[in-house]
């Protein structure tokens, strides 16, 4: 703890020294700026910092100890009273409401766009940064490159020409605190150089990317989605200047970008000199499909590709990447200059060795095979809880899109869910225009309990979309005559993914089980190809 503290005295006053600096310990209890438990300087250092006796120190601390604001202990600093500035506190807080009960912890909980926490590379990472420090010359401890560790640079522009087939060099790799602020500064560079509008997929992360645009001065237009990926010719319409686009895995239908579209997208940025900003989102994890390569590689002077390690490796770090063109890596450099002056560095040179030293890629391998375990087993859950409910979005990442019946709400099936401790997320908070329907919801997997989350989201869509408890006096709809309602089985030891043992037969059914949408909904979902 602080061993030193701001007093102020006033040799010019009438009032004694020694009175002055009682009052000034006083006020800094009262305050708050001491708080309780913390080291006052003791009677020696104190006295020689304000050039005053000791003394009068030892007196002032004498009596703000029998008044209760300090307290001794042998072999021990003074320190504040942790009375004292207890009663502080209360007399200087108001008396405020009662604050409301704060919401169930939920058991199982499906956000998308989360990677695993548990399995980040922590050992790895600190064996990174151990390195850093150890290796580091002293000039890497001082201020940097605004665009980024040269190493770094260096050993990202090698990895995305090999790993995406980008078209780039490290002249051209910009370091950023992650994908919002590489967002922002393009976003910001491009207004500077006279473009309006941008466009973004719809739906998509439209919270961020309009807050990103707004803080741009530009006007963000959303562009709708299919089952190829955006729309180009509404795209050509909208009149933007620029599209924020993840091809790779469409972000949140999980939808490839088609061929015939990426040509087409590519000959609008031609014609109209637009720009291409490029998300590689999810490209790192992909199951059973080939990899589909960056469209910066197929036109660098209009694309800008974006990454991060938020999904490869996890959010805290804030690290990522600008993949520039060349005619705006200088406008990017100057606001990375002027926003931050440069990512941290130690942590550029941890992920430089990360790659280097192919733990990078042996984490990412390992993560690829959990994803695509889980992967299954949500789908075998699905099958065997919820067979009229089809899935989507599933070549790659670590979410997936449940198609509803047209007929049932995707609010009812969220509020049963959630009135069971479980979170499931509708499709229609990613739409532009919040539309309910068509219903559907985003199941994340990423980063899901593994102990609480066996089969919960099956059962949970399951039991939302089923009849009515017959003891609760609402109508059942019984299956016709001569249908047999398939028999749920309880897994058997070690079925699934390690730590995943089980998941397809646990609790999501008992989610919704008393919700009021007819089980004869279940039927009408209509299957939709799997995309991508």
């Amino acid at each position: 703890m602080a061993s030193e503290v701001l007093l102020i005295l006033d040799r010019s006053r009438s009032v004694p020294l020694r009175a002055q600096l009682e009052d000034q310990f006083r006020q800094a209890i009262r305050s708050g700026r001491l708080r309780a438990e913390e080291r006052v300087p003791s009677s020696r250092a104190l006295a020689k910092a304000l050039g005053l006796s000791r003394g009068l120190v030892q007196e002032c601390y004498a009596q703000l100890l029998a008044e209760g604001y300090l307290v001794t202990r042998s072999g021990s600093a003074t320190r504040v009273a942790a009375r004292a500035a207890a009663a502080a506190r209360e007399a200087a807080t108001p008396a405020r409401p009662a604050s409301p009960a704060p919401p169930a912890r939920l058991t199982a909980d499906f956000a998308s766009g989360v990677p695993d926490l548990a399995s980040a590379p922590r050992e790895d990472w600190m064996w990174a940064i151990h390195e850093a420090c150890r290796t580091a010359p002293n000039t890497e401890f001082g201020y940097s490159d605004p665009a980024g560790n040269p190493r770094l640079r260096q050993v990202l522009a090698a990895y995305l020409r090999r790993v995406r087939a980008a078209g780039t060099n490290p002249s051209q790799v910009i370091i950023c605190s992650g994908m919002a602020q590489g967002l922002g500064l393009v976003l910001r560079a491009l207004a500077s150089r006279g473009l309006t509008k941008v466009a973004f997929e719809d739906p998509g992360s439209v919270g961020s990317i309009t807050a990103a645009a707004a803080w741009a001065g530009l006007a963000a237009i959303p562009v709708p989605v299919d089952g190829h990926g955006v729309d180009v010719a509404a795209l050509d319409a909208s009149g933007a200047d620029a599209v924020v686009l993840t091809p790779a895995h469409q972000w949140p239908t999980g939808v490839v970008l088609a061929p015939e579209r990426r040509l087409a997208l590519l000959d609008w940025a031609a014609r109209h000199q637009a720009v291409i900003i490029e998300d590689d989102y999810d490209a790192e994890f992909r199951y059973d499909r080939e990899p589909v390569g960056a469209l910066q590689g197929l036109a660098p002077g209009h694309v800008i590709a974006l990454g991060t390690v938020s999904k490869s490796l996890a959010p805290a770090l804030r690290l990522g990447w600008i993949a520039s063109s060349p005619h705006l890596t200088e406008t990017l450099t100057r606001a990375k200059q002027v926003t931050d002056r440069g990512s941290p560095g130690l942590d550029q040179l941890a992920l430089a060795l990360l790659i280097e030293s192919g733990r990078y890629d042996r984490h990412l391998r390992r993560m690829r095979t959990e994803y695509a375990a889980r992967r299954e087993v949500l789908v075998q859950a699905l099958a065997q809880h919820a067979p009229g409910v089809p899935l989507t979005g599933l070549a790659a990442g670590f979410h997936a899109v449940a198609h509803l019946s047209a007929e049932i709400s995707e609010r009812d099936v969220i509020q049963a869910a959630r009135s069971r401790t479980v979170g499931l997320y509708g499709m229609s908070t990613y739409r532009a225009d919040h539309a309910p329907g068509p219903p559907q919801l985003v199941l994340g997997f990423g980063n899901t309990s593994q102990p609480a989350a066996k089969s919960t989201v099956a059962r949970s869509i399951a039991a939302s979309i089923a009849p009515k408890n017959r003891n609760t006096g609402a109508s059942v709809t019984r299956p016709r005559a001569g249908s047999r309602r398939p028999r749920a089985r309880r897994p058997g030891p070690g079925t699934g993914p390690a730590g995943w043992a089980g998941w397809s037969g646990g609790s999501v059914a008992r989610c919704a089980a008393n919700s009021s949408v007819p089980a004869r909904h279940v039927a009408a979902a209509t299957a939709r190809p799997e995309a991508g």
